[in-house]
């Protein structure tokens, strides 16, 4: 079996989680270079993956400024950083594994696909939890007609208080203009599921939701704009930074905050950074709670379902078809098959593989799809290609025009509309 060489541009905790499987699998792949801007995470991958100093750069311009040194490029940047070297990597004639979302504009999202076609390069997308053996076994069931021909899919995406709070109040995905709408950027692995499980073109969509309750005017009486400048309600409060951030548990999200995880420095990042703002008073703007109804050209239809208003970080759903029904909870591993008629009930568990972090177990089944994709230089098409997921990054983007405006969208108009724009530009 060949060894697979790549690059991974932008060292955050998602390409250094990917690149797990080269320390599993060092006969199948080798990290050989990484570009990113920020020095203690550069130093980070360099001795995870024992990189020579000359392979270590600040930028991915120094880095394609050279010829080509690898296989393959993982692109883990900033959702609106990923047009760029993406464009650089196919006309190097790299192949490209990137971070979803594709971007947050959606004629980048077309241009990056048609680029990958034009220079014949395999591109997939980091839709992940299509290689879970939870929603790969439900995507196996309803291809042999375990419920008959499926009509109706029920599908919530639980964010978690704490969650919501983390990055998408305080964090990196706080605000649309820095990143992109949250159904993008948290919600993007769902309705990629909700299209695989389909079956069939997304004919239109419909949306509704807002951000109702991290704002000021939620704010308890006397909050400070920091937690750490005397919040007078900072025993009871569900968000006070420091029982987050200060505690012996230095894991993720902890570990998000500061690249030192010493208690003196996560402290100055909570006085300084912001994760140590107050959830009622920082400049977030995605919504907190939304809906989206989804109609397929085969008549299936879907309503989605995303809340910060959660405890556990989870995804559950419910399939409805003519003979039966699946049900299943994707963080307990269970999946029930409910039998009409006869009223068998099957049930199928799985052991953990993966957790939250590994998204049970779907960042290493993508990685060895990806590879299988690059031995076999193209020439096979895995199932998270950027062909397949521009069609669920339109519905995401689809679904925030909804709900801006308060009406359906029919995505082949929508489709015109972003074509008709690359035209112009």
């Amino acid at each position: 079996m060949k060894k697979i060489t790549v690059a991974l541009i932008g060292a955050g905790l998602r390409g250094i989680n990917y690149l797990e499987y080269a320390l599993q699998h060092p006969h199948e792949l080798e990290v050989i270079a990484v570009a990113e801007p920020i020095k203690e995470r550069r130093e980070n991958l360099k001795a995870r993956h024992d990189i020579a100093d000359d392979m270590c750069f600040e930028s991915w311009d120094e880095f394609f400024m050279l010829p080509k040194l690898a296989d393959a490029v993982l692109i883990c940047t900033q959702d609106k950083q990923h047009f760029e070297p993406t464009m650089k990597a196919l006309q190097a004639g790299y192949h490209v594994l990137l971070e979803k979302p594709m971007s947050p504009d959606p004629k980048e999202c077309i241009l990056m696909g048609e680029m990958a076609s034009q220079v014949n390069r395999v591109f997939s997308i980091c839709h992940v939890l299509r290689y879970t053996q939870f929603f790969s076994t439900i995507k196996e069931l309803l291809n042999q007609g375990a419920i008959g021909q499926l009509m109706s899919i029920q599908h919530n995406e639980n964010v978690g208080y704490w969650h919501q709070a983390h990055s998408f109040v305080r964090g990196n995905w706080s605000r649309k203009e820095d990143s992109s709408p949250m159904i993008l950027a948290k919600s993007g692995h769902d309705l990629d599921i909700l299209l695989w499980l389909a079956d069939s073109e997304c004919v239109q969509v419909s949306s509704f939701g807002s951000l109702a309750h991290f704002t000021a005017d939620q704010a308890p009486e006397g909050a400070p704009l920091r937690c750490l400048d005397g919040c007078p309600v900072a025993d009871e409060c569900l968000y006070y930074a420091p029982n987050l951030y200060l505690t012996e548990d230095t894991n993720w999200p902890t570990s998000a905050i500061s690249d030192d995880m010493s208690y003196r420095a996560r402290y100055q990042a909570l006085k300084e950074g912001p994760y140590g703002r107050c959830v009622y008073h920082c400049d977030n703007d995605v919504v907190d709670h939304q809906v989206v109804n989804l109609e397929f050209a085969n008549s299936v239809t879907a309503a989605f379902t995303m809340s910060a208003f959660t405890r556990d970080v989870s995804r559950t759903m419910k399939l409805m078809g003519t003979k039966g029904e699946i049900r299943g909870a994707m963080e307990k591993n269970e999946i029930e098959i409910l039998h009409f008629g006869s009223g068998k009930v099957e049930r199928i568990s799985f052991e953990d593989k993966g957790g939250h972090v590994g998204h049970g177990g779907g960042d290493m089944g993508l990685m060895k799809d990806f590879l299988r994709l690059v031995r076999e230089d193209g020439k096979s098409h895995g199932i998270t290609s950027a062909e397949q997921s521009i069609q669920s990054h339109l519905m995401a983007f689809a679904s925030e025009q909804s709900r801006m405006d308060g009406n359906s969208v029919r995505l082949k108009d929508f489709a015109q509309y972003v074509c008709a724009i690359e035209e112009v530009l």
